[in-house]
């Protein structure tokens, strides 16, 4: 139960986000809940591979590469999911924080697990 909170915090946060931050079109409804699954799926899989990969400029950098990592996840589900799209990477960076902020706090309302 709290996976489905939390794809569905994350879809709510998407959503808004899309609609504060220029850049960001997203088609509807479903496809925020798309983008959510594939945020998840990139951020159990994907994620965790660039982080091994990138160990030493991470290591180099005290871990901001971390960020860059962060912008090749939500440009990686721009490049899959029809309907969703990302314009710039500073877009894509901002959109990773509001995202974050906010199914944090839907998730910590709902009472869920963070």
């Amino acid at each position: 139960m709290g996976f489905i909170i939390k794809i569905l915090a994350v879809a709510v946060a998407v959503y808004l986000t899309a609609h504060l931050l220029p850049g960001v079109v997203l088609r509807d409804v479903q496809t925020a809940v798309i983008v959510a699954l594939v945020l998840a799926v990139f951020n159990a899989i994907v994620k965790p591979v660039l982080v091994v990969l990138t160990l030493p400029i991470t290591i180099l950098t005290l871990g901001l590469f971390l960020l860059i990592i962060n912008i090749i996840i939500v440009k990686l589900a721009d490049y899959f999911i029809d309907g969703f799209a990302v314009h710039g990477w500073l877009t894509a960076l901002l959109f990773s924080f509001i995202v974050s902020f906010i199914s944090a706090v839907i998730t910590k309302i709902v009472g869920g697990k963070n």
